[in-house]
């Protein structure tokens, strides 16, 4: 799988006014790893780890199947705080902090 990161701008710079995202669970940034986990930075500084290995492989996966496919998820970036991919797929950032913060790691299953 590739680990090479993609920078997108988010788009929330530019909007005008700037929106003042405040919300501690809003994350600033994303790295794809391999193995299908990301590192993730919060704006309150916390960092953690997703691992996403299990819900994409399962027979349930739903919309998260096509992630199976390292190529598009090595497409990740921010958006609006959110971690999201090309077809306007994302996780939810306040479910993912909270989970960070309490064992260091979010694994979906």
């Amino acid at each position: 799988m590739s680990t090479q990161a993609i920078t997108k701008e988010d788009i929330a710079s530019s909007v005008v006014p700037p929106i003042q995202v405040k919300a501690p669970w809003r994350v600033k940034a994303v790295e794809a790893l391999d193995d299908y986990r990301l590192h993730v930075r919060f704006i309150d500084g916390l960092e953690g780890e997703v691992d996403m290995a299990e819900r994409v492989h399962a027979p349930d996966a739903g919309v998260f199947a096509v992630l199976a496919d390292p190529d598009l998820f090595a497409q990740v970036y921010v958006e609006l705080g959110a971690v999201t991919w090309p077809g306007e797929l994302d996780l939810a950032p306040d479910a993912m902090h909270d989970e960070i913060k309490k064992y260091g790691v979010w694994r979906l299953k």
